[in-house]
């Protein structure tokens, strides 16, 4: 199936590309020359669809997109919709983390409990009144600071204590088999596979 993929954040094209392993035919945005629309929704369902459904109009395409983000519960579940701009619009997307990460740890007492949320939506026409939506929660902490140079936004602050690591200092194979993205794809995939059945 052949879909554009609804995202120029490098790092999940990255990792969407890697886990869809080629069983997907993923048209990136910027080649179609698409711009990423106004998601000023506050719920991650919201933000996806509206992405998708802007990218198939705009490809003429299937489209994939996913809106995703970290949940601090000592933060009422903030940063959440609002992540990738957390601490301000302001400069490059490294810079952006970078700072995003420095308000995280300046936020936080002891209570450090947290999770990644993805939501996955795949619309095959930006009409379809029955998108696929699939959900993905990968729970760890807030580490008390910055390890590993691995993956992306606040990766290197989100511990899983079960594996004594954070996730940027996991593989990237490692990441893409445990991560939100990881859980939503799969289940996006059944979802598909179903679908095809009917």
């Amino acid at each position: 199936m052949k879909l554009v993929l609804a995202s120029n954040n490098p790092g999940k094209v990255r990792e969407i590309e890697a886990i869809a392993g080629g069983s997907l035919e993923l048209v990136q945005q910027p080649t179609s020359r698409i711009a990423d629309p106004d998601v000023p929704h506050p719920f991650f369902v919201e933000n996806a669809l509206a992405k998708a459904r802007h990218a198939s109009s705009a490809a003429r395409l299937p489209a994939l997109a996913d809106d995703s983000g970290l949940c601090v519960d000592a933060l009422g579940g903030e940063p959440g919709v609002n992540s990738a701009y957390y601490a301000g619009r302001e400069g490059g997307r490294e810079e952006r983390d970078a700072r995003n990460n420095a308000k995280l740890l300046a936020q936080l007492g002891a209570e450090r409990s947290a999770y990644y949320c993805c939501l996955i939506v795949l619309v095959r026409r930006p009409d379809d009144p029955r998108p696929l939506i699939a959900e993905g929660v990968w729970r760890g902490e807030i580490a008390r600071a910055p390890r590993g140079a691995n993956g992306f936004g606040y990766d290197p602050l989100f511990f899983l204590p079960e594996l004594g690591k954070t996730a940027a200092e996991l593989a990237p194979a490692e990441k893409n088999r445990i991560s939100h993205r990881a859980l939503a794809l799969r289940k996006l995939f059944d979802l598909l596979h179903a679908a095809d059945r009917y």
